[in-house]
């Protein structure tokens, strides 16, 4: 009769890990198909992405993260919806300071805005990768010690108040050591060479520089990605929910830069605010076994941080906009005169 109920209970076991591999596998399954037909048929020729077409991809990137919301809500109730929400909605707004850097790296290599959308995209497929095994790793730490939910805190707090005072001078971007370690293992050549990452010249493979970039954009991710997973698990430590919000965050990291590239100088207070973000989630884990911030109350302390910044931002851009016009006019004015 014991034996009876242990193999009911094993078969019902496997029957739910199946299921959850099914889940994973078509998921993972969706994403690809996803990344396909991107490249494959709207990108197949490299082009420079307008700004139309950025804002239509967002839009859809959005709309599917919303439809997987909803599908969730469904699925696993109102709880692990809410996280997920919440999750992506983290995973969002620290994105934004990937395209602070991005901006950054094609201005200083010069990427013409023809090639930006295939180191883009090569970008965060190898992102997806990364963040896949950094959010295992992560999970199965946490299972195991609960104790390092407590150092995930005290980064979080430390790298929050350090992006709230940012170094005066700048990096050159140029000099970085990986950068430095790949032109002396491979010949890398002067110019630009069409979209391709190599080329043979006099027999042997030669990296061109949008290698390099391409290297720079994956070394910023893995960066920024030790910040922003530790956040995801303040939320939930469901792998599953942590990876499918991060999914959906990268995936429209590119069509948001194209359509943030051109503006996102103007957003002065949006570090502030993920700063105080990272700071009130790494609080949050440092006291997770003395008071459990509800989901809810973390969900909108973010969307107000957020809506405030933006809106601080939006004044003070407008502010300076009247201020430089009238500079401007009374300059012309003393010209007449």
């Amino acid at each position: 009769m014991g034996s009876a109920c242990q193999i009911r209970y094993l078969r019902s076991l496997l029957e739910v890990n199946m299921d959850s591999l099914w889940i994973w596998v078509g998921f993972n399954a969706f994403v690809l198909g996803m990344l396909a037909l991107d490249l494959g048929v709207f990108h197949r020729k490299s082009h420079a992405v307008s700004f139309k077409e950025a804002l239509t991809w967002s839009g859809v990137w959005i709309a599917l993260a919303m439809v997987f919301n909803v599908g969730l809500y469904f699925w696993m109730g109102p709880e692990p919806a809410l996280e997920f929400f919440t999750g992506y909605l983290i995973e969002k707004s620290l994105s934004v300071d990937n395209i602070f850097v991005f901006v950054l790296i094609f201005s200083a290599f010069s990427v013409p805005a023809i090639y930006q959308h295939r180191v883009l995209f090569w970008g965060v497929l190898g992102a997806l990768v990364m963040r896949g095994i950094l959010i295992f790793a992560g999970a199965a730490l946490l299972k195991e010690f609960h104790w390092i939910i407590y150092i995930f805190g005290a980064f979080l707090v430390f790298t929050g108040i350090k992006m709230a005072f940012p170094e005066k001078e700048e990096k050159d971007i140029t000099q970085n050591p990986v950068l430095k370690l790949v032109r002396r293992l491979i010949p890398v050549s002067d110019n630009y060479v069409e979209d391709r990452f190599f080329i043979r010249r006099a027999g042997r493979w030669v990296a061109t520089p949008l290698f390099l970039v391409l290297l720079l954009v994956e070394t910023t991710d893995l960066i920024f990605a030790v910040d922003s997973i530790p956040a995801i698990f303040a939320v939930t430590t469901d792998p599953f929910i942590v990876y499918t919000s991060n999914v959906f965050a990268i995936l429209g990291l590119r069509s948001l830069y194209f359509v943030l590239a051109g503006v996102v100088g103007k957003f002065h207070y949006l570090k502030l605010a993920l700063s105080v973000i990272l700071t009130f989630v790494g609080t949050k884990m440092l006291l997770i076994d003395i008071f459990k911030i509800p989901i809810a109350v973390s969900l909108l302390v973010i969307v107000s941080v957020l809506a405030v910044a933006v809106v601080a931002s939006i004044m003070r851009a407008r502010l300076l906009d009247k201020e430089r016009e009238r500079q401007e006019r009374e300059l012309a004015l003393d010209r007449r005169e």
